[in-house]
């Protein structure tokens, strides 16, 4: 692996699957030196720092804030939130590692990534790894598809999956954030990734069925799925929801209840994170 400090972005944990900290966790199990990015010196940053980690307090999309986070490290978690701004902070990233001597940079990105891809951050997703790859900074490429605590969230929010997801055979592909940190992690510390490999990390399928019997069996309570249109959807997520991930949703969930989806589950989670995947079932459990 590359040695020395490992600097991970997102490291405080957000809203969806919360990979930066728990990346940052694995990496002190396995007595990783990290420095932890984050946005705000909070109740988060001081529990990042109850663990071990040196904390930095960093803005993606300021170049002289992100050059002072990367000074001294060796590697990069890069994990950029469903918002606007994704490409200025993927610039700032890799002119910075570059500047730094970096020689690992792992990118959390969607599962598609491809200039004609489905949805807008999708698109982008394309255009970041490109930017990363040839910045010579030995980069490699997490690609993760739904995370189950997206499912939750959106379930528990209105006490129903109301989706426009059609019919409830269409099927979902599904990971839990957890798995795509071990991931990560095992990706930053593997003696040797060529540059350019991507990892992508499915760890279920389920129908939309399937999805509402685990939430219900798990929560202990009936939970109904509505279907909607798109429009109703971004409409009633749009409070919650920056504008960004309501684009950037709202074609993922059309493109999965209109075309066949040429996804299996992946092994790369058992190779790389040293287990199984995590069932949804699991993971409602656990929330609950």
């Amino acid at each position: 692996m590359a040695s020395g400090t490992v600097l991970v972005t997102g490291a405080a944990g957000g809203q969806q699957g919360r990979t930066g900290r728990r990346v940052t966790e694995l990496l002190l199990q396995r007595d990783v030196p990290v420095r932890a990015m984050v946005r705000t010196l909070d109740d988060r940053a001081e529990y990042l720092r109850g663990l071990g980690a040196e904390v930095v307090e960093a803005d993606f999309l300021d170049f002289l804030s992100v050059q002072r986070a990367v000074e001294g490290v060796s590697a990069v978690y890069f994990a950029y939130p469903v918002q606007a701004g994704l490409l200025d902070a993927t610039v700032n990233m890799a002119v910075a590692a570059r500047n730094a001597g970096v020689e690992r940079l792992v990118d959390m990105v969607m599962l598609v990534s491809a200039p004609d891809a489905p949805t807008p951050r999708m698109r982008e997703n394309y255009l970041s790894e490109q930017v990363f790859e040839r910045a010579g900074i030995g980069a490699a490429h997490v690609r993760a598809t739904v995370f189950f605590e997206n499912i939750h969230a959106l379930a528990t929010a209105s006490g129903a999956l109301t989706m426009p997801l059609g019919d409830d055979s269409t099927v979902l592909p599904l990971v839990a954030g957890q798995d795509v940190a071990r991931v990560a992690a095992a990706v930053l510390t593997a003696a040797d990734v060529p540059e350019g490999n991507a990892y992508p990390v499915v760890g279920q399928l389920l129908t939309v069925k399937e999805i509402v019997a685990t939430l219900s069996a798990g929560l202990g309570r009936d939970v109904a799925y509505e279907n909607v249109t798109d429009e109703s959807w971004a409409e009633a997520v749009g409070g919650r929801i920056n504008a960004h991930a309501v684009a950037h949703l709202s074609k993922l969930w059309a493109t999965l209840r209109t075309r066949p989806q040429d996804v299996e589950v992946t092994d790369t989670i058992e190779k790389l994170g040293g287990r199984r995947p995590k069932t949804f079932a699991e993971f409602v459990a656990e929330a609950a």
